[in-house]
């Protein structure tokens, strides 16, 4: 399993917020070309971006920002946030040099519009899936659908789909570990056929020895991001990855 830094940006900084508040947030740097760096001297093989900024205005905020770090570090970099039509995608992944795009909102919104996204762009465009209380949430987690989580990803599983990231609000931020529902909810993804990545509440060793014994039983949870745990120290990044197991094998 993959385990994914997080920077999420917010006014060029390097940021994270409690259960997606906007009100609840924590300035970890003021450089995050540098946390890159720094990640990817600890081991990481992908990095992963968050446009908070972004994901309010409903347009990416802090390309010129997402632009450094990728020109920072020779790795793979995912970007969420704001991304809503044709031409964001073409200019993060062809101008910026992301090599992923995460969309969450367009895809419950203009289902028919994301589905053609997945024929333009095969396989660099990830579904993001963020629930509140088992329902998808848009719009930077301001605005809770009605639609169940695990319903969304079905329409799409067998299209040109890179990944799903799978995001429980009320574990993102809170240094409390995974709960038992989201494991769940991950095993459940995971037998879709498409690429799971899980996200929000990896906080220790035991959190990623349970994500690996999910992934034993289903190989298509291929990842898990880190954010708030790595900045306050809870958690190494070299742990994390040696907590995985060697290639092939899972921790756990």
């Amino acid at each position: 399993m993959e385990i994914i830094p997080a920077i999420d940006l917010r006014g060029g900084r390097c940021v994270r917020l409690r259960q997606g508040d906007y009100s609840q947030e924590t300035v970890f740097d003021d450089d995050p070309p540098a946390v890159a760096q720094r990640f990817a001297d600890q081991g990481a093989t992908r990095l992963h971006l968050v446009d908070l900024d972004g994901a309010k205005a409903g347009r990416p905020v802090n390309a010129d920002v997402v632009r450094r770090i990728v020109d920072a570090v020779d790795l793979p970099c995912q970007l969420g946030g704001g991304i809503r039509d044709d031409e964001s995608i073409r200019q993060l992944l062809e101008d910026v040099g992301v090599d992923r795009v995460i969309i969450g909102t367009q895809a419950l919104k203009q289902p028919e519009w994301f589905r053609k996204t997945l024929d333009r762009f095969p396989s660099q465009v990830v579904l993001g899936i963020d629930a509140r209380d088992g329902l998808v949430a848009t719009a930077g987690w301001l605005d809770v659908s009605e639609v169940r989580a695990l319903d969304l990803p079905r329409q799409f599983r067998d299209s040109n789909l890179a990944a799903i990231i799978y995001t429980n609000i009320a574990n993102d931020g809170m240094l409390q570990g995974i709960d038992e529902g989201t494991l769940a909810d991950l095993a459940e993804f995971a037998q879709l056929g498409v690429d799971v990545i899980a996200s929000g509440g990896v906080t220790s060793i035991a959190d990623i020895q349970r994500l690996c014994v999910i992934e034993r039983d289903h190989p298509r949870l291929i990842g898990a991001i880190v954010g708030r745990a790595l900045y306050e120290g809870q958690l190494s990044l070299e742990e994390a990855i040696a907590a995985t197991g060697p290639p092939g094998e899972s921790a756990g």
